[in-house]
């Protein structure tokens, strides 16, 4: 066992709690079942909102002790050169877009900062860039654990900042932790309809839409060194036979010198062995008109709980 590993607590405390909280939501999913059947033709919104609500909490409180893999690809479309000759055919033509893909795979967490203590943030440790490593896995668990115990925001500050510094453009943050968007005391922010049924996978899902009111903008988007508070709208994709959350798409669409940008993020999420819902991927898009502009495509892995695994080893 690692000397960090060694040093971080035990939790019998959240091994209880969470046998617990699986009982209730055994008599929860009960629950929404018979109220499913009693009112399918309508189906019962507030219901399924329940679940949701009991996992953001769960996640709420578990994310800061879990870390995992996270891998993100990205396609950014590159600035045109200011003079480039062209002659023929292509002369006629509009230059075609140019993108630059990046790969960069990291150790990954949740956390806070002192100055807004209930807002859950991604950190992240890189391992490697494009295949170039830069740091062992060890390593890098290392180096954020070490970050993320620290009470100093200036060294978690610098880990937030961490992708910028390998060329990364406007690469998506806190996309992992949407679901916050949906904890009980939020809910008064949205519209919510239910809107039929799908598929995440193989598993079958009743669909909700989602709106924000006006405003109750949750999402902020950053242009340059400016931020813009912007309303989403998507849907929720809730596991049919006991409304677990499998997926939550939102979008928002604002007009920017005359073109319409629409940004889009996509988040799949699984129940992990520790019994916390995690992310399993995120897609994020933005759009100019047609033009896409920037995708990133994370996929997570390997998550461990700190707190409740102190057997956790970095081999």
């Amino acid at each position: 066992m690692s000397r960090a590993a060694s040093q971080l607590p035990r939790s019998d405390d959240w091994r209880r709690s969470r046998r617990g909280y699986n009982l209730a939501m055994e008599a929860l999913a009960a629950v929404l079942v018979l109220s499913l059947a009693a009112g399918q033709a309508g189906g019962s919104v507030e219901a399924w909102l329940d679940r949701l609500c009991e996992e953001a909490e769960v996640f709420r409180h578990a994310a800061p002790k879990l870390i995992g893999r996270e891998t993100l690809r990205q396609r950014a479309l590159q600035p045109r050169p200011r003079f480039r000759p062209r002659i023929g055919k292509e002369a006629t033509e509009p230059p075609k877009p140019e993108y630059r893909t990046r790969e960069i795979v990291s150790e990954y967490t949740f956390g806070t900062l002192r100055e807004s203590p209930g807002v859950l943030h991604e950190f992240r440790q890189v391992v490697s860039v494009d295949g170039r490593q830069l740091r062992t896995a060890e390593q890098a668990r290392r180096k954020l654990v070490s970050g993320m115990r620290s009470a100093d925001d200036h060294l978690k500050r610098r880990l937030l900042e961490q992708f910028e510094r390998y060329g990364l453009r406007g690469a998506a943050a806190d996309f992992g932790p949407l679901i916050l968007l949906f904890t009980r005391r939020r809910l008064a922010g949205y519209s919510f309809q239910q809107s039929g049924r799908g598929r995440v996978g193989a598993e079958a899902a009743v669909v909700i839409s989602f709106r924000e009111t006006p405003g109750a903008e949750s999402l902020t988007i950053f242009e340059g060194s400016r931020a813009v508070r912007v309303p989403v709208e998507g849907h929720l994709w809730l596991r049919e036979n006991d409304g677990l959350p499998l997926r939550i798409a939102l979008e928002s669409r604002r007009q920017q010198d005359g073109a319409t940008v629409l940004d889009q993020a996509t988040v799949d999420y699984v129940m992990s062995p520790h019994g916390v819902l995690v992310p399993a991927s995120v897609v994020r898009r933005r759009l100019i008109g047609d033009l896409l502009v920037v995708e990133d495509v994370f996929q997570y892995s390997s998550f461990r709980m700190f707190a409740a695994d102190a057997e956790i080893k970095f081999p």
